[in-house]
């Protein structure tokens, strides 16, 4: 990345992470996008933008974060790497950003094109297809597609079951499963299946020994979704596990 070092940026992005600091992490990376731009590395700068509209769509600024899209998809073709796995890894994050601020027919169309690049250039163990598929089942869920969703979030499971450290993943995709039951067949009616996946869900968090930074992320995701179904002790309890490790780092 010419004479950016990536990997120090990156360090020093998750040292501002680790701690919840968004403001930091925010100039960081917009300077160090400013000295990308200034030196013309165009790598460094799909590297950096894509960390930005991340950020922006955790902080839910929308106006930034579809900026960062806009971005990020005209430096795409500007670099002519349509079919790398960089891009696909992009049309990702992109199409992410789009279904968070409710503009999944845009999502859509961009995670097809990650899933054509990915299915021609990885194999289908890669640990990468579980967040494709994962993201692309939610924004089917969005648009009522819940058996292609299920189909997407099964295939998710089955890559990440036998991805190293993948069971937080799998975790996730559980819990995603029980919206999904919910938003097909109402609250009452999915009432069964929802509790049995909260409770696949909850051992592999109780389970995982690893308790990281991305521990403490997952724990903070999923806190919300255990609350909203009535699990108030564990949402709790999962607040307390990332806010402990948060302020051990």
């Amino acid at each position: 990345m010419g004479a950016i070092s990536a990997q120090r940026v990156l360090e020093k992005l998750d040292e501002h992470l680790g701690r919840n600091d968004y403001d930091s992490a925010e100039r960081h990376l917009l300077y160090w996008l400013g000295e990308a731009k200034a030196v013309g590395d165009k790598r460094c700068s799909l590297l950096l933008l894509n960390e930005l509209a991340g950020l922006y769509r955790k902080l839910s600024e929308e106006k930034e974060a579809l900026g960062a899209v806009a971005a990020l998809l005209d430096l795409i073709a500007e670099m002519g790497i349509e079919n790398n796995v960089g891009a696909g890894t992009t049309y990702i994050n992109c199409a992410t950003v789009y279904k968070a601020f409710g503009k999944t027919e845009k999502a859509l169309p961009l995670f097809e094109k990650a899933k054509s690049v990915y299915e021609k250039e990885l194999p289908e163990t890669d640990k990468r297809f579980g967040g494709l598929y994962n993201n692309m089942a939610l924004a089917l869920v969005d648009l009522g597609k819940f058996d292609e969703a299920y189909r997407l979030y099964h295939k998710a499971i089955s890559v990440m079951e036998n991805a190293d450290g993948g069971d937080l993943e799998v975790a996730i995709t559980y819990l995603n499963i029980a919206s999904a039951k919910e938003a097909e067949l109402g609250m009452v009616e999915s009432d069964a299946e929802v509790k049995e996946y909260l409770e696949k869900s909850m051992r592999i968090l109780d389970e995982h020994a690893d308790r990281d930074g991305y521990y403490a992320f997952v724990c903070e995701k999923c806190a919300s979704v255990f609350g909203y179904y009535g699990f108030f002790v564990y949402e709790k309890e999962l607040a307390k596990r990332a806010r402990d490790i948060y302020e051990r780092s």
